[in-house]
């Protein structure tokens, strides 16, 4: 009754109240990046994480935002903006958090320019080449990712990039790299399966 008050009393003075970090919405998703806070995750190396326009921006340093609680199956949504030279990546089902790459993690890899083009922009590093050749660079890109079971499928600006199966990596932390040029992220969103 009283968060039904609020909402009216939000929508009577044209407010916009935005759930706090971690909040469940409609639908089973939780917000895990709210625009506004790094709350609720852990920051592992030195990049230099900065708030700003609703999205967490890095230039420099190297490192990651890691969630403190692991996912098994999953559905992860988020906003992605990145300069042609940006190397990033969303790293999935973590093995251990404190130390993330690409051999202990699976990497939804964010590239262009990756000088080996197997697992560029869209692919998972080391397990599945993307199907389609998609440059995120320059633009604000969303990135749908599904981890079910052995079953990992990644779909980009509503194409799918990636439907592959691995049984390396069953449940872990979910990391967002910085690792060159400039990464945004903004509107990560995930529902457990």
């Amino acid at each position: 009754m009283i968060r039904a008050l609020v909402r009216l009393t939000c929508l009577a003075l044209g407010t916009v109240v935005l759930p706090a970090p971690g909040a469940a919405q409609a639908g089973g998703w939780t917000t895990l990046f709210d625009g506004t806070s790094l709350n609720g995750w852990q920051i592992v190396g030195n990049a230099n994480w900065q708030i700003g326009d609703g999205a967490v921006t890095a230039t420099s340093g190297s490192g990651f935002l890691v969630t403190p609680r692991p996912y098994t199956n999953f559905e992860l949504s988020l906003e992605v903006w990145v300069d042609e030279p940006a190397n990033s990546g969303v790293f999935l089902r973590c093995a251990n958090p404190s130390v993330i790459g690409d051999r202990n993690c699976y990497e939804a890899n964010i590239y262009d320019t990756r000088p080996d083009q197997t697992y560029r922009t869209g692919g998972i590093v080391h397990y599945a080449s993307p199907s389609v050749q998609m440059n995120a660079g320059g633009r604000w890109n969303t990135l749908l990712i599904r981890a079910e079971g052995t079953r990992l499928v990644v779909t980009m600006n509503g194409t799918q990039l990636v439907d592959a199966t691995n049984n390396l990596f069953a449940s872990g932390p979910i990391a967002l790299q910085y690792g060159a040029g400039t990464v945004r992220f903004r509107n990560v969103r995930i529902r457990d399966l």
